[in-house]
């Protein structure tokens, strides 16, 4: 009989967890075209058919300047967001295996010892007693069995969210790689734009200089001198401007790595080249779009939802709670351990649900609205995602004949300005036309550092939207 709340415990194991009543989980289909949209602003040529896909490329080999690995480095190990997202997936393990630990009972050892004493006056004999009592042994109380998978349920429900976070942190971590590579390349146009102003500034500098020793001599007007010391006076202003853009680039750099950056790590000259690869393979929207960690993230979210319903309808089903213990006990310390002091105690406990108010039946109401915002959320991160891979792939398609043209023009615009000072060096046209052609060779060599900017950042806004560098992320595990 010493060995009945063992046996209880063993029956207890074998029974729980025999039915699940969570529904059969199916993907639900891509809300998107199977294939990416077509037209003149996208690419036309096909992507080889043995390229690397993007999720298959790491970082560190999609990235070609040192200077931008190592920076991207420094962010993974010191951004604050990523911290937090990595320190939110051990609090989502914790909790699952707090959730688990509930399909198995809580054992506990208990040593207990009481004395009491009843005068005579409350004596049946009339005379005092005095008792005592010792116990020790091991037991657990109000443990569930599974039989309809309600705890089963709740435990894959916390499993899917733990797989859910570990997902969001691979995709800030892919968010932050191409967020400080942006950054870096943000900060290096903006110094170039600087030093186009300085090079104009230091350029109208000089003709303004010019003019003031002709306007000195009568060879020039008042309003020559004028409209030359305009465009001295703008070309300040625009260094003003971005010299404060250059320091707030490196203050967002800062923000992105999580400490200060160091000096030898930011770009001092143009950027010509970002990436390694120089053609992306798209694929198939479902191949690519269901790679991706946001989107993973969702499903996730989904299976945790679809878990829960499994809960809500167990509890509709009947309950069997256990509560067993088996040790010795004794009315001396000394006989605790003796032969004969054996005592077990078990008391299991059934519970039908009869009437709640209708709590049980809304809490399923709950759980299957839940589920089906999950499906919604799911195939709103998969639009979301077709619609960045999309927008990425239109701008790709154009951004190199907007490169072109922009170099064009800047090689027109000089041109022009070029004949312009001549001609009004030798008194054909007046200064207003110099002054006009100076201003639109300007504004087009800022425009080509802009399309530049562009072009390099489609690059790495292409390499993030179609899931890059997952390979180099935390791998999800089958258990955590």
């Amino acid at each position: 009989m010493k060995y009945a709340p063992l046996s209880a415990l063993a029956a207890a194991l074998l029974l729980s967890g025999c039915i699940s009543m969570a529904p059969t989980y199916h993907r639900p289909a891509e809300p998107v075209d199977a294939a990416w949209p077509q037209g003149p602003a996208y690419p036309k040529e096909a992507s080889p058919a043995d390229a690397t896909p993007a999720a298959d490329i790491g970082w560190r080999d999609f990235f070609v300047d040192e200077r931008l690995k190592r920076l991207i480095a420094l962010a993974l190990d010191n951004n604050r967001d990523l911290r937090v997202a990595a320190l939110n997936i051990e609090k989502a393990r914790a909790q699952y295996q707090i959730q688990r630990a509930d399909l198995f009972p809580s054992i506990n050892a208990q040593g207990a010892g009481t004395g009491q004493r009843t005068p005579g006056s409350l004596s049946t004999t009339g005379q005092a007693l005095t008792t005592r009592q010792y116990s020790a042994g091991l037991g657990f109380s109000a443990y569930e069995l599974d039989l309809f998978g309600r705890l089963t349920s709740l435990k894959n429900q916390a499993l899917e969210q733990y797989f859910a976070t570990e997902a969001a942190r691979n995709s800030a971590q892919i968010s932050l790689v191409a967020e400080v590579a942006n950054a870096w390349l943000t900060l290096s146009a903006d110094r170039e734009r600087l030093r186009v102003a300085a090079d104009t500034l230091k350029s109208q500098q000089s003709s303004y200089t010019l003019i003031q020793r002709r306007f000195e001599l009568g060879s020039a007007s008042a309003l020559d001198l004028r409209q030359a010391q305009t465009s001295v006076d703008s070309a300040r202003v625009d260094i003003a401007g971005f010299t404060a853009q250059v320091a707030q680039d490196e203050n967002a750099l800062a923000l992105l790595v999580g400490m200060p950056v160091p000096q030898d790590l930011l770009p001092v000259e143009s950027v010509e080249r970002v990436a390694a690869v120089t053609d992306i393979p798209a694929g198939l929207p479902s191949t690519v779009l269901v790679r991706r960690p946001d989107v993973l993230q969702a499903e996730y979210q989904l299976k945790a939802a679809n878990a829960n319903i499994g809960a809500a309808r167990a509890a509709f089903f009947p309950s069997i709670t256990l509560t067993a213990s088996g040790g010795t006990a004794s009315n001396t310390l000394s006989g605790l351990f003796k032969a004969g002091s054996g005592a077990w105690s078990f008391a299991p406990q059934i519970n039908l649900p009869i009437f709640s108010g209708g709590r049980n039946l809304a809490n399923l109401d709950v759980a299957k609205t839940e589920e089906k915002i999950a499906v919604a959320q799911y195939e709103k991160a998969i639009q979301s995602a077709f619609r960045e891979v999309a927008d990425a792939l239109a701008q790709r398609g154009t951004v190199n004949d907007q490169l072109d043209a922009q170099s064009s023009l800047v090689t027109a615009t000089a041109d022009a300005y070029r004949l312009s000072g001549a001609r009004y060096d030798k008194g054909v046209d007046s200064y207003l036309n110099v002054l006009d052609s100076q201003r639109s060779l300007y504004s087009a060599r800022q425009g080509l550092i802009t399309v530049r900017l562009a072009q390099l950042a489609n690059q790495v806004t292409l390499y993030k939207v179609l899931g890059g560098g997952l390979g180099e992320t935390t791998k999800v595990a089958a258990k955590p």
